[in-house]
């Protein structure tokens, strides 16, 4: 069975499974219709955290978990119950019908991003997502649910998947989006180092820990890292404007509360501290990245109008506007805390 089918992840693992001779049976399950199957391949309607599971089940030794429930919900209640609920639904299903393997997707979020984080984080560090961070502490639950899960069942294996930030050309996933990697406005001194992540390498990793029947976490990643210097001259961006972190978050929380902003308040310490990671154990198991950090963002980042400048026409624009526009945006800022902060008291 693979999850989250229709997925920009779940259409590539689906063609990888299709192509697999040794595969006698796909079941695409997702909340809609793909518009064409490959070969062996049936699809199934379903809601993981309510539906009837153990008829789809039957007969599978490996279930492929994709789905993930994000967006400006992320943090809802019912959107954390699709997530964990229908997590552990499924794997409750999949014991009874006696499933061997699992792999579940989680995330390198779940490290969260510290000032003390190693660079690059191994699988041996320990699972800490900022705690305001629901995308990361949804999938550390997600991991949880997964380790208890093959503890109750001797005989089965359970492999976790720690993607870094994963897009493709013209498909950037939600965490990408909601990170705002080109954005004019960041928090701090210094953007950290980051990954990007190709699509393809990612659903090759599936495949491998499907393949393979890997057990416990893998970091996915390609080699290496960009610093921050260096994502900012691939981004061709104009220079950013540094404020508080507090101010960031502030106007965060302002904009995520009325549906007008990309990034929730708790993954700004993702935008300040490192959560990069090493891929030596995935790349022992047999998978190899086939593109590097700088060839995904030149791949998923259109150019800016910034980027097609002359360094005199931007060394122009930058002393002409640094001024202006940091005052006008930390005025800004500062507004928006300030209402945050008084709708609070009221509350």
């Amino acid at each position: 069975m693979l999850t989250g089918a229709t997925g920009s992840l779940g259409r590539r693992v689906l063609e990888l499974l299709s192509a697999d001779p040794a595969v006698a049976e796909i079941v695409a399950v997702d909340a809609a219709t793909p518009l064409d199957l490959p070969p062996r391949a049936t699809f199934a309607a379903a809601d993981l955290s309510q539906g009837e599971l153990k008829p789809l089940l039957e007969g599978a030794d490996t279930v492929v978990h994709l789905a993930f429930a994000a967006g400006q919900a992320v943090a809802d209640e019912a959107t954390i119950s699709a997530n964990i609920e229908g997590t552990r639904r499924l794997l409750d299903s999949a014991g009874a019908v006696g499933v061997r393997h699992v792999v579940l997707m989680s995330s390198a979020a779940v490290y969260g991003a510290w000032p003390n984080n190693p660079v690059p984080l191994t699988e041996d560090a320990p699972v800490r997502p900022n705690p305001g961070a629901a995308y990361a502490v949804q999938k550390g639950e997600i991991e949880r649910l997964g380790r208890s899960w093959a503890a109750a069942h001797p005989g089965t294996t359970v492999a976790v998947l720690r993607p870094a930030v994963a897009v493709a050309g013209g498909e950037w996933s939600w965490l990408a989006r909601s990170l705002g990697l080109s954005a004019g406005i960041r928090a701090g001194h210094d953007d950290p180092p980051f990954q990007l992540l190709h699509l393809d390498d990612l659903a090759a990793a599936v495949d491998v820990a499907r393949r393979a029947g890997l057990d416990g976490p893998y970091n996915v990643a390609p080699d290496g890292w960009v610093s921050g210097e260096e994502a900012h001259a691939l981004a061709g961006d104009p220079p950013r404007v540094r404020l508080p972190a507090w101010a960031v978050t502030a106007a965060a929380a302002v904009l995520w509360r009325w549906r007008m902003g990309r990034m929730p308040p708790g993954l700004v310490p993702y935008t300040m501290h490192p959560w990069v990671v090493a891929n030596d154990r995935l790349k022992a198991a047999g998978w190899a990245p086939t593109r590097s950090n700088e060839e995904t963002w030149v791949e998923a980042t259109p150019g800016t109008p910034w980027s097609r400048l002359s360094p005199k026409q931007r060394q122009e624009l930058a002393l002409g506007a640094a001024g202006a526009g940091g005052l006008g945006a930390l005025a800004g800022l500062v507004a928006a805390a300030r209402r945050a902060r008084s709708s609070r008291r009221a509350g």
